[in-house]
This record gives C-alpha cells, structure tokens and sequence, in this order.
C-alpha cells in the first residue's frame, strides 16, 4: 500500500494589470502617493521603459506597482556587449567578490536601498513583496534570512561548488596543475515569483566573476532587485548586473543570448529548455519522502520531518514533499499527518502565525480543487482523508482571498 500526500501551489503568481472597484482606503492612498516604479538596470543604470505593467495587490487587485519592460530590440542590443560587465568582475580577486557579498548580507538584510526614484527599507521590502505575492510577513523574513545567508557563507557556497579549488585558480585560470576556464560571458536567468528564498541559488555567479542577466518574475520584482542594490553598495561594480523585467519572449532571448542559463517554471515554461546542456532547468517539484521497511514500524519519529517537509514556506518551494511512500501504515500515517496539517488555515498576512499564502489568482486555487475532486472520483482508492478533519470545502475565501487548505490523499 501507498499513500501521496498532495500539496497545492499556484504557478507562478506573475500577472498584468486587473482594475477592480477601488476601495476607499485605496482611493485616498493613491491621491497621496504616487505608484511604486521598479526600473529596468542596464548595467547596473536605472532606465525607465516606456513600456510598463502594473501588478495588482493580490487582494484588493488594485494596481500596486508599476514595472518598466524590457521590450526584444533592448535586450539583444545590450546583450551584443558582455564582454564589458565580465571585464569589470574580472578585475577583482575573487577573495574581494566574496568579501563584498558578506558585506551584502548584512545590507540586504538591515539597510534602506534604492527602489527606483525612492527608498525601500527592510520592512517596506517584507510589505511589498506580500502585497503582490500573497506570502504571509512571516514566511518573507524566514527568506529574507535564507538570502542573507547564502551571501554570509559565500566562501564556503563558492568551496562546496568547486570542491575546495584554490581561489587563486579562479583568479589566475591555473596553478598547482588546475586549470579554470569559464565557459560563459554571463549567466541568464529567468526567475520565479513562487518564493524569494530561490535567489540564492544564483548569487554565487557573482563571486564567480560571472555578471548576472536577470528576468525577475512579474509579481515578484522585489528580491533581485534589492540583492542587485544591496551588493553595488558593498561594492561591487554596478555594471556586473542586468535587471530585465519582460514577457515570455523576452526570457527567452536572455537565456538564448547567454552563454549559460537557469529557469524557473512549471513544465510547458521550462519544457523548450530541458535538452539544451546550456540551461539548467528549475521544473515543478516531485520532491518525495520514501519510508523503508527498516523504519516504518517507528514512523511517528519521522512525523514532524513529514509535516514540515510539506507545509514549510506555504508548500511553495520546489523541494517541498509531494508524495510520501511507505510499504505499510499508510492509513495511520495519512490520518496523523492530516490531523496536523488541519492547523494550517488562512490568516492575515501580518499574523506571526499565518502558515499558508492566498493564491494570487483565485480562479488557479478553484481549477486545481476541482482538478483533486475530479480525479479522486475517478481514481478507485484514493480518498481525501484531510476532509474529515477541516471545513467541508478545501478551496475556501478570506477577505477576498482564495485559498486551498492543505490535502492529503491515500491511495491504495
């Protein structure tokens, strides 16, 4: 016997401006202030595009920022020159990259950065990028701390990756028989909006000496543009940084014009990408945890490693569990977990608690619980054991939020 336990998260929360009925709480904060912009950097040189979409609040579905867009003719004329940013990084050792990215941490972390024409402070930064992602304050600060980390540690990320090659390797291009060639100009990726923790991982491009070509994801401009800042006022040279907010085409030319990639999506996004040796691919995850026969018998030890291997981040990161399989106690382990997870309910986004983000797109939540509904009727022994344990429906509304509860099904 098997059991899956089944976590719902929305594809990527990006969306085009939604003009619903303004509220009057809005109507007053628009005649004060005037909208947030993010710009475009061309190497590291903030242009404002002609060309913008606005992002609504993923609530009251307001526009909430305006973002400059990189248009096709932009991007290809920039990228005809990546000799100049690699340049620039290749004039500093890389013991000086990696000393600016731990000098970053702390500003990413603690300081006030530009944000266009004005200032963003840490706790602006925790309130925009919830306002057009849903994600609970909680859950931002937990990434925040995961982003400060990976640029704290960069010495040791930069070792684990090179195991231990000798920095002057990196800086010379050889010594003690080791040879270094990079085989890139510069490194382009595409990026999510599911969770800012997942910036980490192109960070140590960087220290690498590799400038980064940057496609932020729309309903989540925020974080890489507050590294990017944060390591030019640590002291890297801006020019090592291209910030192209852009539709689909426009990835895709980033990805095609540099000499190696990553992307972030769910399979028909990434699918063009998965035998190009260039890129390397951020799918949907099939993360599972698998439980032996040497350690079923004692799997109430593994219960709270199963709890939170589902539910942490709100179930977005690609290396969340969705599935468990287990030779026997699959009914035991399938009620326990779902009478856990039956905590895990809507909150505001300020609770200390909350646990769980809204989907930006609330018709997205309602497909994919009818999507459950539909193939646990027409899977024979499969069953909803979450139902028993919350509200009757598992796509439920808060304030004008939609959300999906947390689902475990056991499947013969």
């Amino acid at each position: 016997m098997g059991m899956i336990a089944r976590r719902e998260r929305s594809a990527e929360q990006g969306t085009h401006e939604r003009i619903s009925q303004s509220t009057i709480e809005l109507m007053v904060h628009s005649e004060r202030l005037p909208m947030l912009h993010i710009p475009i950097l061309r190497k590291g040189v903030p242009y404002q595009s002609l060309d913008t979409i606005r992002t609504p609040h993923y609530r009251t579905r307001e526009p909430f920022v305006e973002i400059s867009q990189a248009n096709l003719g932009l991007i290809r004329r920039d990228l005809l020159d990546q000799r100049t940013p690699r340049e620039a990084l290749a004039a500093c050792s890389t013991s000086e990259l990696i000393t600016i990215s731990r000098r970053a941490a702390g500003i990413f972390l603690g300081d006030a950065l530009p944000l266009g024409v004005t200032t963003q402070t840490p706790e602006d930064y925790v309130c925009q990028l919830s306002a057009t992602t849903g994600m609970p304050y909680v859950l931002v600060r937990k990434n925040m701390l995961k982003i400060h980390a990976a640029l704290a540690e960069m010495e040791n990320v930069i070792a684990g990756l090179t195991r231990r090659l000798p920095l002057e390797v990196l800086d010379r291009g050889y010594a003690g028989g080791l040879c270094f060639y990079p085989r890139a100009e510069s490194l382009g990726v595409v990026l999510p909006s599911n969770s800012p923790g997942v910036h980490s991982l192109w960070t140590p491009a960087f220290a690498l000496k590799i400038p980064l070509v940057l496609k932020p994801g729309a309903a989540e401009p925020w974080t890489p543009y507050r590294i990017i800042q944060a390591l030019i006022r640590a002291g890297a040279p801006p020019a090592a940084f291209s910030y192209y907010p852009a539709d689909h085409a426009g990835g895709g030319e980033i990805l095609r014009q540099c000499g190696r990639g990553m992307v972030f999506g769910d399979v028909s996004a990434t699918r063009i990408w998965a035998n190009d040796p260039r890129i390397e691919v951020h799918g949907p995850g099939y993360s599972k945890i698998v439980i032996g026969e040497d350690c079923v018998d004692d799997w109430e030890k593994y219960l709270d490693v199963m709890v939170a291997s589902i539910a942490e981040n709100s179930g977005r990161s690609c290396v969340n569990a969705s599935g468990i399989w287990t030779p026997r106690h699959a009914k035991k382990i399938a009620e326990a977990l779902a009478a856990r997870l039956a905590s895990v309910v809507p909150r505001a986004a300020e609770d200390e608690q909350a646990q769980l983000a809204p989907f930006a797109e609330p018709s997205v939540a309602e497909r994919m619980s009818a999507m459950i509904d539909r193939d646990l009727h027409e899977t024979p022994g499969a069953r909803d054991v979450t139902a028993s344990y919350r509200e009757p429906d598992r796509f439920v509304t808060r304030e004008g939020c939609a959300y999906l509860l947390p689902t475990i099904i056991e499947c013969d």
